[in-house]
């Protein structure tokens, strides 16, 4: 029976130093901003596992359809030794690749990668158990900065699920694919999914349930920074927005100050003034069009193998390969 191991290069004090840096800039920027990362402690984890079961909430059900439906071609095409995913978490939708990757295929090791050591070693840990054949090689990263860290040794394709893609601006989309090309070795291969382009009456509300829990998810980025960095803030005088960027086409969701509020962050003896209507961005999510992302790889040094959609055409899987 296999064991797993974890490898980490990212400690609770390298954490806390992100997230210093991350939010003296982003709230002194104008306008305001902080990255989604951040949301994510132990409690915004539940919460947007909790969104994901909502009826509105299309893209994680949606992917994991589509992922059930074509899992087979992957793995035919794919023919890895080693699969890496990128922000892993609970490894859920993992599982069917696992099981079509091992299925008569050559799949020896499992790399499952995460900012979170207690959530990687659990869920690695259930990983191994499932699959007693596979190597299951926990990595503890923050996956925008230590790509260099993932294991080598075979023909390895690494996965980047979720729509996560999405969450990064142009500039830093075409950084972290082209850093993914500079780690792989040619004919490896990447596979990415990501939220397509739809109408905004469906794609809006995804991101603004009508039960509230994404605005609890969203607040939930004030309370890290109460409990991390002793900051202030009253989240609930902060309402939630998501709004459809038609240009850009991407959702942004934001928090508002419902009144004028001077917010005390000791730890960075910072303090931060938000005026009545002022707004913080907290994250952006693109939505794509085939072609575009076609281009976005090509340039990044990715030929396109395969692309396929759900029958609304609100997400994909793009299987590319390196050159």
């Amino acid at each position: 029976m296999s064991s797993a191991t974890l490898e980490v290069h990212l400690t609770d004090e390298d954490l806390t130093a992100g997230l210093r840096e991350d939010v003296r800039l982003g709230l002194t920027a104008e306008p305001k901003w902080l990255p989604p990362k951040w949301f994510y402690d132990a409690r915004g984890s539940e919460l947007f596992e909790k969104i994901t079961e909502l009826p509105e909430y299309y893209p994680t059900r949606t992917e994991r359809a589509l992922l059930e439906r074509v899992v087979g071609e992957i793995a035919q095409v794919a023919q890895a030794e080693i699969l890496v995913e990128l922000g892993a978490g609970s490894a859920a939708k993992t599982r069917l690749l696992l099981q079509a990757l091992t299925a008569g295929g050559p799949l020896r090791t499992y790399v499952p990668q995460d900012v979170s050591g207690a959530a990687l070693s659990a869920s690695a840990a259930e990983v191994a158990e499932e699959f007693p054949q596979l190597n299951v090689h926990g990595v503890v990263s923050d996956f925008t900065a230590t790509l260099d860290n993932l294991p080598r040794g075979g023909r390895r394709m690494i996965a980047f699920l979720g729509g996560t893609i999405g969450n990064l601006v142009p500039a830093e989309r075409a950084d972290f694919l082209r850093a993914i090309h500079d780690v792989l070795e040619p004919g490896e291969q990447l596979l990415l999914g990501a939220g397509l382009v739809i109408d905004p009456a469906v794609l809006v509300p995804a991101y603004d349930d009508a039960a509230g829990v994404t605005a609890e998810f969203n607040r939930n980025v004030l309370h890290v920074l109460n409990a991390r960095l002793g900051a202030n803030f009253d989240p609930e005088k902060f309402a939630h927005v998501a709004l459809w960027d038609a240009e850009q086409e991407w959702i942004e969701m934001r928090l508002e100050a419902t009144e004028s509020m001077t917010v005390e962050i000791p730890e960075l003896e910072l303090t931060v003034q938000f005026d009545k209507g002022e707004q913080l961005r907290t994250e952006i999510s693109a939505k794509f069009r085939r072609e575009g992302l076609e281009s976005e790889l090509a340039a990044a040094g990715f030929t396109t193998e395969r692309i396929w959609t759900d029958a609304d055409d609100r997400f994909a899987l793009l299987l590319a390969e390196r050159r």
